[in-house]
């Protein structure tokens, strides 16, 4: 087989792929490995061309023992490490170096360890102070009336913070399932936005915040799911009486549908605003992360979960809409979904 011919050979792959010639000369290299390495590796000792032990033993190996091998290489793609999973093969006189890109299953595997991580920790809280009750109830507190009732008190909020965790972990399932069937359903988001607020009045009242609906988009109506979209719009209301408590005020308004640039479609536009203590610039990017949490102490006492925004995040995903998180120090703080109206194809 002719020098050309391999090099054809070599390009066709979808995968980099990278021939060591019998020389330990890189022999021939596709498009995909100046991605990985950097243009001009042709005639460069191979030492030279990967610069990493492991690679460059697994070589070595492969040539000594006749037999592939697999290892892993770490490359640098922009900001971030790419994992790829090399496997050598002899073929003649030369060695075959295939990389694999690993870096999504990477993620994905680290991603599965801290969901399991934070649930078990979110759970063993909650867990423990239930068992330390119990033992104090069966010993100490058997006869005490008051201490009894504080601590049953206690008990069913920490079985309650529970439930809660177990719904929304069931919900944000339910949803990433979901997410890629797009809706069909013409939902009223004027309509909708009314009941979520009338449903919320009595968490308001106790908070002493008010809620305003100003229904600018009269005729809003868009493709979607109603019942997940009052679960949108209840979390960020909810929220904004939560967290926005000091401010003292809670708007809600809903734009008619116009051309919007982040949907590059007509959509409509609906905004939570807050007046009160607002969110550090730093936290805005991570707020719709699984268990992510501003102020931990606080979210508890308030009943959060850490999961209700990252549950908004997926339902709006599912419509092909937005999520846009404004928020300023002490000035409060606006949450805008972006629903494109156009019909489903």
């Amino acid at each position: 087989m002719t020098g050309e011919q391999i090099v054809s050979i070599v390009e066709a792959f979808p995968l980099p792929v990278l021939l060591i010639g019998p020389d330990d000369r890189v022999r021939a290299a596709n498009q995909f490995v100046d991605l990985v390495f950097g243009p001009n590796l042709i005639g460069k000792h191979y030492i030279t061309a990967l610069r990493q032990p492991a690679v460059i033993a697994a070589i070595a190996e492969t040539r000594q023992a006749g037999a592939g091998k697999v290892v892993s290489y770490t490359g640098r793609t922009g900001p971030k490490d790419t994992e790829y999973k090399v496997t050598t093969a002899i073929a003649g006189s030369d060695v075959v170096l295939t990389f694999e890109d690993q870096t999504a299953a990477t993620e994905a595997g680290q991603m599965r360890r801290d969901f399991v991580a934070n649930v078990s920790h979110e759970l063993r809280t909650p867990l423990t102070a239930l068992l330390g009750f119990i033992e104090t109830l069966n010993g100490a507190a058997r006869d005490d009336p008051p201490a009894r009732d504080r601590f049953l008190a206690i008990m069913a909020h920490e079985a309650n913070r529970m439930t809660r965790l177990v719904d929304d972990l069931m919900s944000l399932s339910r949803v990433e399932e979901d997410e890629r069937m797009r809706p069909r359903e013409q939902v009223d988001l004027g309509a909708l936005l009314s009941t979520v607020i009338k449903g919320l009045e009595p968490q308001a009242q106790a908070a002493g915040v008010a809620v305003t609906l100003d229904l600018i988009g009269t005729n809003a109506v868009v493709p979607g799911d109603a019942g997940q979209l009052v679960q949108v719009f209840t979390n960020l209301v909810e929220n904004a009486i939560k967290y926005g408590a000091s401010g003292g005020e809670v708007a809600v308004s809903l734009m008619p549908p116009a051309a919007h640039r982040r949907l590059r479609e007509e959509a409509v536009q609906v905004c939570v605003t807050d007046k009160g203590d607002g969110v550090a610039e730093h936290h805005i990017a991570r707020l719709t992360e699984r268990f992510y949490r501003v102020d931990s102490h606080r979210s508890r006492e308030v009943g959060g979960t850490g999961l209700g925004l990252a549950i908004v995040k997926h339902i709006i995903n599912r419509h092909r809409g937005r999520l846009r998180i404004e928020s300023q120090e002490g000035q409060g703080t606006t949450v805008s979904v972006f629903l494109p109206t156009g019909a489903v194809s």
